[in-house]
């Protein structure tokens, strides 16, 4: 199964994850988070996907987050404004982001991630 993983390379988290792919022996192609970070339209798709509350994407101890006081702003944007703030910073994104055969991951969660992957 090949999937594709969103990650900063200078996340410890991401390294783990990366670590932990290889270790599995699971094929998956690399994307920098912030160079190229998912669409609108994916991260839609992967948020239907996840099953998880669009909240969860945010990485809430991030920079961006706490520089553009998402804190306080995220309860009254929209679905949409959500989806457009993810897509326009990649620091914004939990990370590591795995897009996978109709499925989604966000962050990196052993138990989670072989029940998927290993």
């Amino acid at each position: 199964m090949a999937i594709t993983i969103y990650e900063y390379p200078g996340c410890s988290t991401c390294k783990r994850a990366l670590k932990w792919l290889d270790a599995q022996g699971v094929d998956y192609t690399r994307v920098h988070i912030v160079d190229a970070p998912p669409s609108r339209k994916t991260l839609a798709r992967l948020h239907r996907a996840s099953g998880l509350p669009l909240k969860r994407f945010f990485n809430t101890s991030g920079q961006s987050y706490r520089g553009g006081g998402f804190k306080e702003r995220l309860p009254a944007m929209s679905e949409a404004e959500q989806l457009d703030a993810l897509a326009a910073d990649g620091k914004l994104i939990k990370r590591p982001l795995v897009d996978g055969d109709g499925f989604a991951l966000v962050g990196f969660k052993e138990p989670e991630w072989r029940e998927r992957l290993g």
